[in-house]
């Protein structure tokens, strides 16, 4: 009798080790899914890490209305500047539109405006203008 429930524990460990083994092996990961395969549009850049991932700063809470400033549309523009390494650029004529939006330029340090945006001052959306 112990030997058959030994046995029996023995083949059941085996028969786990066999199956995980076999389970590791039926799905590649996700980077070797992907390998050899061409670039999808849509899918540019799905492969590069984050800087931050969602949960690091999970204290932060998203406020439903952000209620923005043309000095907080400013600061954002500039951390953005800065977040992606440019150094020289500036953000310029930040002012309110006529219909709510937010409008600011971003120009060389020339003062020749590269861009136009405007961000609604309650989603914290930002579009391109010009």
């Amino acid at each position: 009798m112990r030997q058959t429930l030994l046995a029996a524990a023995a083949a059941f460990v085996i028969g786990g080790i066999a199956a995980g083994a076999a389970v590791s092996h039926a799905q590649p990961t996700p980077n070797q899914q992907m390998e050899g395969m061409p670039p999808h549009p849509g899918m540019m850049g799905w492969r590069h890490e984050r800087p931050f991932h969602p949960g690091d700063l999970a204290l932060i809470y998203r406020q439903e209305d952000r209620n923005l400033t043309q000095a907080d549309v400013q600061k954002i523009a500039e951390a953005f500047l800065l977040w992606h390494g440019n150094h020289t650029w500036k953000v310029t004529n930040v002012a309110a539109t006529a219909d709510g939006p937010i409008g600011f330029s971003l120009t060389t340090p020339e003062g020749s405006v590269v861009a136009k945006f405007t961000m609604d001052p309650h989603t914290g959306r930002i579009h391109r203008v010009g």
